[in-house]
């Protein structure tokens, strides 16, 4: 390894990787601490309905579940935010109001982005003028992968103007990447071109978030932060639907970048059938018993 070399141009030992996210899964947690892990699961979710069956009522019922995820649990947070296709920005905020939820929407032709700049761009003004806090879009991965890095980190840069004072997450969809050292390059690359947050992946795709990939990502957001480039978020979606392997990525979020990213507003769940997993674990820890899968709505 040449130590002249910037981080994202080393390579990446898949081997070492692996080794120390497996290791996340060794740590044992008191049940205070659980609980205490389970209910920041439930403040760092995003929870989304981005179907071709999406409809008024199923957008209602998301963000019911949003501001009140299990009204059988004592102080239980809201979750972090709701996400939906531009076209139902506008109902997703009345109806979570100035509760706090943010309202998330995936734009810039999500999932593939095989759409012309422009038709992006109008797709991520329109969610923005409806009201969208956060805008979740896509890499170009085809450009990427061809080489074309500053045609990737222009079109980045010129939806991060589209956004406004919105929040841009950007995909990688690191199935599709190839390699470690793909995702590296890419996960640099969205950061220095102005992301706000680096996802891994639209859940469209598998293989989606693993733990591996999620370290190496934040071990690209700790190496942009020590050389001066502000704080990044992070957000694993697609895959992570067990409140026990939640709890392991809080740790490695904990032990790879400190308490200051162990918040709502540096990191995030994409994994919306994982809430109710972690509503079932918290309802064990208060009421000594599981609840039946009918007692935790699916939406």
């Amino acid at each position: 390894m040449n130590p002249s070399k910037s981080d994202h141009e080393r390579a990446v030992d898949p081997v070492a990787l692996e080794q120390r996210a497996a290791s996340f899964c060794t740590r044992s947690l008191k049940k205070e601490t659980k609980a205490q892990g389970l209910r920041l699961v439930v403040a760092m979710t995003d929870l989304t309905t981005l179907e071709g069956s999406d409809s008024p009522e199923k957008v209602r019922s998301l963000c019911r579940k949003a501001l009140c995820p299990d009204p059988s649990i004592p102080n239980l947070p809201q979750v972090a935010a709701v996400c939906v296709y531009p076209k139902w920005v506008g109902l997703a905020k009345e109806c979570v109001g100035d509760s706090g939820v943010r309202v998330a929407s995936v734009a810039s032709a999500f999932p593939s982005g095989q759409v012309a700049l422009e038709t992006k761009l109008a797709d991520v003004r329109e969610a923005v003028a409806q009201g969208a806090d956060e805008i979740d879009m896509v890499l170009q991965r085809g450009a990427f992968l061809s080489g074309n890095h500053q045609e990737v980190e222009d079109e980045i840069h010129a939806i991060k103007e589209a956004c406004e004072s919105a929040h841009l997450k950007v995909i990688l969809e690191t199935g599709e990447l190839g390699s470690m050292d793909a995702i590296a390059r890419a996960s640099h690359l969205a950061m220095n071109a102005g992301a706000d947050f680096i996802k891994t992946s639209t859940g469209k795709i598998q293989p989606a978030a693993t733990m591996p990939v999620t370290l190496l990502m934040l071990e690209a957001i700790r190496s942009h932060y020590l050389a001066g480039g502000g704080m990044i978020g992070m957000k694993p979606a697609g895959g992570i639907r067990a409140a026990k392997e939640a709890l392991h990525y809080l740790v490695m979020v904990k032990e790879t970048l400190g308490n200051a990213w162990m918040t709502p507003e540096w990191f995030r769940f994409g994994a919306s059938s994982l809430l109710n997993d972690v509503l079932r674990q918290l309802q064990r820890l208060e009421s000594g018993r599981y609840a039946a899968q009918y007692d935790v709505t699916e939406t």
